[in-house]
């Protein structure tokens, strides 16, 4: 499986998906820090909200395969710029969390991970399952 590193704002979903793909019981958990994991980088939404911690998000990155994006479909706005998967030097996919949930804006999210650069994009719910699978057979190829 390709090792990947999930990269999005506080409350993206990432611990959450990072719970799925490793079949762990889902539980909130706020993670404090870069947690590794055997293919799964997890990383505190502080390290792309806060400027000074938004490096270390690059020399982490150097340690996996892939670089996932991802953005809630319940968020107000993007913390990826356009073509900013053009700086990174691994493969970088969109990933569109919380599909499923009320007021759900997954087109809106789509396009903002398009114009970020990431290809593929993955629309997923972890609660409801929708998407895990797709996600799942990309990282096992």
């Amino acid at each position: 499986m390709k090792k990947i590193i999930l990269i999005g704002r506080s409350e993206a979903g990432k611990t959450t998906l990072k719970q799925v793909l490793r079949s762990e019981t889902v539980e909130y958990i706020k993670t404090q820090s870069v947690d590794h994991f055997d293919v799964i980088v997890d990383t505190p939404g502080e390290y792309i909200q806060t400027r000074h911690l938004g490096g270390a998000l690059a020399v982490y990155s150097y340690e996996s395969d892939v670089i996932g994006l991802l953005a809630s479909a319940t968020e107000p706005y993007s913390l990826f710029g356009p073509a900013i998967a053009a700086t990174a030097t691994r493969p970088v996919i969109g990933i569109v969390t919380k599909c499923d949930e009320d007021g759900a804006r997954v087109p809106m999210v789509y396009g903002w991970l398009q114009e970020a650069g990431c290809d593929p994009i993955f629309t997923v719910d972890s609660k409801t399952g929708t998407g895990i699978e797709a996600l799942m057979r990309f990282l096992s190829a």
